[in-house]
């Protein structure tokens, strides 16, 4: 499979956002990257699923059972990487600010999952995923996203996990591309000082 271009293919996708946003972690970036616009199309989806699932075989974790991922945004990524790899998918999904695996969906004791995210930022609703699936019996061997903010060390990067970074060190954390930009804690946040307000993607049409 030739490599893909993942940040062009964002760009053209308009899944590479420029203003002022509240991410997830609750820290603010002068950049978001919307993967739903890549994951629009069911034939990207597949491709970047395709890929991601190479990039992980090529590092012999071949051995999972299961990929689960934290709703609502990976979702579509991780059952494209289930389909991609062969294996079931469940997802988790936060309830009064717990995540928790709901509607049916079971844990076999010692089975082999994989979490998988669109973008990794710190990891942090990666992380609850990976808790929920170990108090229940599952072990789980690594995380998967398509892009990681560079926050997290992922496999194939040369930067290194920032203080604020979540995932565990032990595991390895596959991405296809590193998107590194900068991210600031609302006081410090230089586009806050500027006297723009920051917007949180998807509540504007973004």
């Amino acid at each position: 499979m030739k490599k893909l271009d993942i940040i062009t293919l964002y760009k053209n996708s308009k899944a590479l956002l420029e203003g002022h946003f509240l991410l997830s972690s609750g820290r603010h970036s002068a950049y978001y990257l919307q993967s739903a616009k890549v994951l629009e199309s069911p034939q990207t989806a597949s491709l970047l699923a395709e890929a991601l699932a190479k990039h992980i075989k090529e590092h012999n974790i071949c051995y999972i059972d299961a990929i689960c991922a934290p709703a609502l945004g990976g979702i579509i990524a991780g059952y494209e990487l289930a389909k991609a790899m062969g294996v079931r998918f469940i997802f988790t999904e936060r309830v009064q600010g717990k995540m928790q695996l709901r509607r049916g969906f079971e844990v076999s004791s010692g089975e082999h999952f994989l979490i998988c995210e669109d973008i990794i930022t710190t990891g942090g609703s990666a992380l609850e995923s990976a808790e929920v699936i170990t108090y229940l019996g599952g072990k789980v061997l690594g995380f998967a996203a398509l892009a990681n903010r560079g926050i997290c060390k992922c496999i194939n990067s040369e930067t290194h996990s920032k203080p604020e970074a979540k995932l565990p060190t032990h595991l390895p954390l596959f991405a296809l591309e590193n998107f590194s930009f900068d991210t600031y804690i609302p006081e410090e946040c230089p586009l806050c000082k500027q006297g723009t307000q920051a917007i949180k993607p998807g509540s504007r049409g973004n």
